[in-house]
């Protein structure tokens, strides 16, 4: 069966907006100083565009572009942060495929967070983005790591079981999904770059009922729940049996529901 696109929902997204917005504040911490006064820069799979606006408050000047193929997530960053930046920049918003978007022009940055684990074959694009850079440009990108954790481990042991295997089999990766950090290094420094890799887990703490499939639902559950959406009945099911599930996984402590997260992390710089 082919892997269907997800369908996104900003809202459910949005609802941990701060503990995602995490890994990419740190992954601009560590990007360099642009080759360019007024810098171009592009955001691949900018989703609802809270993370983009933070492209343009380090470069006020720049003309900023976020790119998704999600006319969910655009409408609402369109909406809330397309515009005119006070200093004289840009932020702009528009409908592009990271497994075929080619930069049109030359750019100072650009940048993926939490996207290029969707895209199948994702090493494949550097060189494309790599050769658009301006001489010193930066290629930077932060993808989740956690496939194996619990969280994932059990939605694909349940989406293969006999109950769901015919409507959900091969509609979730694993092992393509992402690589490991010296497989990256070695792609980005092969192109040329200098680059630096590493890997954080976050231990997120979460409020709530059930957080944990609240998180998922905005992120890793997507394609099992646009595969489901039209047996509403069989959804719920899956729903019921993964709860459980994730509550024997991840029990909820005296201060909330503790989330390990593991991220990778790369920052390429092109020579100048």
């Amino acid at each position: 069966m082919p892997e269907p696109t997800p369908v996104w929902d900003p809202a459910q997204y949005l609802r941990h907006a701060g503990h995602r917005a995490r890994p990419f504040t740190d992954l601009l911490a560590r990007v360099p100083a642009l080759p360019s006064g007024r810098p171009r820069i592009a955001d691949v799979g900018c989703g609802p565009g809270n993370v983009t606006v933070l492209l343009a408050a380090r470069w006020p000047t720049a003309g900023v572009t976020g790119y998704d193929n999600s006319t969910e997530m655009l409408d609402k960053a369109v909406v809330e942060h397309a515009g005119p930046t006070p200093d004289g920049g840009r932020l702009d918003f528009a409908h592009a495929d990271a497994r075929t978007w080619r930069p049109a022009q030359p750019h100072d940055l650009i940048i993926s967070n939490a996207t290029l684990q969707w895209v199948p074959g994702h090493v494949d694009r550097f060189a494309d983005w790599v050769a658009a850079l301006k001489p010193g440009g930066t290629f930077a990108f932060q993808v989740p790591g956690n496939f194996s954790a619990p969280s994932h481990r059990l939605m694909r042991d349940l989406a293969a079981s006999a109950r769901f295997a015919d409507r959900l089999g091969g509609v979730l990766r694993h092992e393509d999904a992402v690589h490991e950090p010296a497989a990256y290094l070695e792609r980005l420094t092969a192109l040329g770059c200098s680059a630096d890799v590493w890997e954080t887990t976050y231990v997120h703490l979460l409020p709530g009922e059930d957080p944990v499939l609240d998180w998922v639902k905005g992120t890793g559950l997507r394609p099992v729940l646009t595969a489901l959406a039209d047996e509403p009945a069989a959804r719920d099911e899956f729903l019921a049996a993964y709860r459980t599930a994730l509550r024997e996984a991840y029990p909820a402590g005296p201060h909330g529901t503790p989330f390990p997260f593991r991220r990778v992390f790369a920052v390429a710089t092109k020579e100048a």
